[in-house]
């Protein structure tokens, strides 16, 4: 049986709290959430001293297979960079480091473990060309 849309939206929700309180206690400036351009989404976008960063939140509750973050294929890796562009020209950001981070959140039972993966991915220029 396929959980229902709200089931996921709430333990997504929760997860992207989790990361931007964790975020938080790391010193990061969180400047948006759930940040949308076109048919794409970022979870976070924060600020890591003078570098901008693209953050994809990626929650998992109780068991199943695989690692959160694993669910941050290559198709998503270029969904999220084309977004990322929107975002620089939305807001007119240019010369400034950026960088792509996943954050993998493990719920079980009382217990929430976060992995924060920095640098998680690189792009080339040619994927995402006709972004826009």
């Amino acid at each position: 049986m396929k959980k229902a849309d709200g089931y996921r939206q709430r333990v997504g929700k929760q997860g992207e709290d989790e990361a931007v309180h964790y975020l938080e206690s790391q010193g990061y400036q969180i400047l948006e959430r759930n940040f949308r351009v076109n048919r794409g989404e970022i979870d976070i976008v924060a600020r890591d001293g003078d570098t901008l960063v693209f953050v994809e939140v990626k929650t998992k509750i109780r068991g199943g297979f695989g690692e959160p973050e694993d669910r941050v294929d290559r198709r998503k890796q270029v969904q999220l960079g084309k977004v990322a562009l929107g975002y620089l020209q939305e807001k007119r950001v240019e010369n400034r480091d950026c960088r792509f981070d996943v954050v993998a959140v493990t719920k079980e039972a009382q217990e929430t473990k976060i992995r924060h993966i920095e640098d998680a991915f690189w792009l080339d220029s040619e994927e995402l060309e006709g972004s826009f």
